[in-house]
């Protein structure tokens, strides 16, 4: 059993999934808030990859990825954070990297640098699996998990597919468009969450939108677990506090995943 599919073994469980972009606003502060994450109740740390076109990110992950680029931040340093994070928490941690990157970097090279740093798992938005078969056999002899997304308008034949392929979790978006902090979740999406149910038993994971502890609540009372990305970076960018209120957040949300006995 791997280290995530160990996350979805505890009964009754929802996971809380924390993304944090590398370098943004500078390095430490990435590292310094991914343990802020997993102390204060994250079960998984997502660590994104800046790139120059994050076709799939909203205005707020794509201006904390534009930064982190201008702050210098490279493939290696990425490598960097996560080795020092993983020696500091015991949380599984995943990257997040849109393709491009991971094939300059090259494939063989990309996975032996995530098994040497502790990678638990990838996550690429902009790779469906059927063209991914290398990378995921690269990955996967080092038992690094291949997370694939769905979203609501996939078809059968895809759900299909990302059931066969995906481990760990499949992550499902919550809408059809980009990530980005959002005041009411979408009227599809339960039904979206029931059609992939139908299929798979694979855990899912909901991400896109998910900025209030009561969303997250509402949605893990229909999936495994929550992925909030966009609301951890508005967080961090508050001048006062930011550590002290991105704790409370998180804390406030996984108590509100906590209150939720009836399993999935």
């Amino acid at each position: 059993m791997s280290r995530i599919d160990a996350v979805f073994a505890k009964k009754n469980h929802k996971a809380l999934i924390g993304y944090v972009t590398v370098g943004y606003p500078d390095i430490d502060s990435t590292v310094e808030a991914a343990q802020v994450l997993a102390q204060n109740g994250c079960d998984i740390i997502e660590l994104g990859i800046p790139f120059s076109d994050p076709l799939a990110d909203g205005a707020t992950i794509q201006k904390a990825s534009f930064q982190a680029i201008c702050n210098g931040v490279t493939m290696d340093t990425c490598f960097q954070a996560a080795k020092k994070l993983k020696q500091r928490i015991k949380k599984p941690v995943v990257f997040m990297s849109y393709y491009n990157p991971i094939l300059c970097c090259g494939l063989r090279e990309f996975s032996l640098k995530c098994a040497r740093m502790g990678l638990d798992g990838v996550i690429v938005p902009d790779l469906p699996p059927d063209e991914s078969i290398d990378l995921e056999s690269q990955l996967r002899k080092y038992k690094i998990d291949v997370i694939y997304l769905l979203s609501p308008n996939s078809t059968e034949q895809r759900i299909r597919i990302v059931a066969l392929r995906s481990r760990g979790f499949i992550y499902l978006t919550s809408v059809t468009g980009t990530t980005g902090a959002r005041e009411t979740l979408s009227s599809e999406l339960e039904s979206f969450i029931k059609r992939v149910q139908k299929i798979t038993r694979q855990p899912l994971c909901v991400g896109f939108g998910i900025s209030t502890p009561e969303q997250a609540k509402k949605v893990a009372r229909l999936a495994n677990g929550v992925i909030i990305g966009s609301k951890i970076l508005q967080i961090m960018d508050q001048k006062d506090n930011a550590g002290e209120k991105l704790a409370a957040f998180i804390k406030e949300t996984r108590q509100a995943l906590d209150t939720i006995k009836k399993p999935v």
